[in-house]
């Protein structure tokens, strides 16, 4: 079987489609050889983290008390990474969700941007989002609450 040759240029033409497509995966075949891009897998499946943001005050979730209620709730939906939150997919759009909206699961909820890189949040059930935690523009924490569904 010939060797497979790696070719930088290529894998980085491939990330930066990945990038403007906002794809977080990516394969490419050639006869018997396979490339298989991805990111972002991790930080989307770490549920753990749902009872961190207790131990101080959330930014924007106002006192204390409240914020480690919301991380408590059974429809809290984490943020999976640090970043800086984003309700609309562009500045003057409309929000991809707010209060009283029916979402299904994997609709996307809001964006972070993390090193440059906008990750969408998709929501990990369906149902009825009683509340948005964050603003626009905000810095989040990995494990913040983020959004209440229902």
């Amino acid at each position: 079987m010939p060797k497979l040759t790696v070719d930088a240029d290529l894998i980085g033409k491939l990330a930066d489609l990945m990038e403007e497509k906002a794809l977080t995966e990516l394969e490419l075949a050639e006869g018997d050889h396979k490339l298989k891009l991805s990111r972002q897998q991790a930080g989307l499946a770490a549920p753990m983290p749902m009872v961190a943001p207790a131990a101080g005050p959330i930014p924007g979730g106002g006192d204390t008390g409240g914020g480690a209620d919301k991380a408590a709730h059974p429809g809290a939906v984490p943020s999976p990474m640090v970043g800086t939150a984003y309700l609309a997919p562009q500045p003057g759009a409309d929000n991809f969700v707010t209060p009283g909206d029916m979402v299904k699961e994997g609709q996307t909820l809001l964006i972070i941007e993390a090193m440059k890189v906008m990750n969408p949040i998709p929501a990990p059930k369906g149902g009825k989002v009683k509340e948005v935690l964050v603003t626009d523009g905000q810095p989040v924490e990995f494990g913040e609450p983020l959004v209440i569904l229902e």
